[in-house]
């Protein structure tokens, strides 16, 4: 019998991409394109274009999951919190399903990257999934039973606008967020966030991967910022787990690539963690960068 296939859509700022994965989760497919800027209408005609040149080379009709930079606004039904601005206030899943005549799930990117992890990645087998994405932006999802908790207020796992916990006297209030507070965990633990902290008390303009390869090859400054980061993520996921106490954290992001978070961070967490034994595991994606579209092709879960 022929095995039953899933579409999943990444609908990102830049790009868009989309995968095809059998029931095994074996990627039969893989398209990318540039998003259009700031253009609904474009956007929306991309996907459903996607979809069609998609199913054409796979031979049969998907499913259809897509992940997004934002949520859905429980009370409405339309977008909210998408730093594609263009999306916010609009009714997507509707319109594209609408356009692809066919259901269509949708959640938020950092969601599906979670799911992905929990399904068939890093995270396999286990209860409860916190996925973070540490990247440009700082993100996460939850996932229970391998299903997406997805919250009241479609903000489930929106950990990058908490505070920093436990800040000392140096860390307040904290830098400026674009939310409008100061001191959010994301102005802490992005990419930028880490460049900022080592142009601020070192005068040196570096990125977040260059700041982690010179402090691997031995640069005291470069070491030195990335231990303060390291030591503000352990507070940050303590506190996670302090609420959540999830069996697995998958680490995603471009600053998921440094290794050493992976041992350092649990050790420096049990100072903060309300639990004399700790079975939290920090772990990195099984799934990379392909994680989150994958993700967005499970929301149709397997029979």
């Amino acid at each position: 019998m022929m095995s039953r296939m899933r579409i999943g859509i990444d609908l990102g700022g830049t790009k868009t991409e989309l995968i095809a994965l059998d029931d095994t989760g074996r990627e039969c497919l893989r398209l990318r394109r540039a998003t259009p800027a700031g253009d609904y209408s474009a956007t929306l005609s991309l996907m459903t274009n996607m979809v069609a040149q998609a199913e054409k080379e796979i031979g049969m009709r998907a499913t259809v999951g897509i992940g997004t930079p934002g949520a859905i606004a429980g009370n409405s039904g339309r977008m909210q919190n998408c730093n594609s601005t263009c999306l916010n206030g609009k009714p997507l899943r509707e319109d594209m399903e609408a356009l692809l005549g066919r259901e269509v799930r949708l959640a938020n990117d950092a969601n599906c990257f979670a799911l992905s992890e929990a399904v068939d990645g890093a995270g396999c087998g286990a209860e409860v999934v916190f996925g973070v994405i540490l990247g440009t932006g700082v993100g996460a999802g939850i996932v229970v039973h391998g299903k997406p908790l997805n919250g009241a207020n479609g903000i489930g796992g929106e950990w990058g606008h908490n505070p920093l916990p436990a800040p000392r006297d140096d860390e307040r209030p904290g830098p400026i967020c674009y939310c409008g507070r100061h001191g959010c965990v994301e102005t802490w633990l992005s990419g930028p966030a880490m460049a900022a902290d080592h142009k601020l008390l070192n005068g040196d303009t570096l990125s977040a991967k260059d700041i982690a390869g010179l402090a691997a090859a031995g640069d005291a400054d470069c070491a030195a910022t990335l231990a303060r980061y390291t030591e503000r993520l352990a507070r940050a996921l303590a506190g996670v787990i302090n609420i959540l106490d999830p069996n697995v954290i998958v680490l995603g992001g471009g600053l998921s690539h440094i290794a050493s978070l992976y041992a350092q961070v649990p050790d420096l967490w049990r100072q903060h963690v309300f639990s004399a034994t700790i079975n939290t595991r920090l772990l990195p994606p099984a799934h990379g960068d392909a994680s989150g579209v994958r993700g967005a092709a499970w929301l149709w879960e397997k029979k």
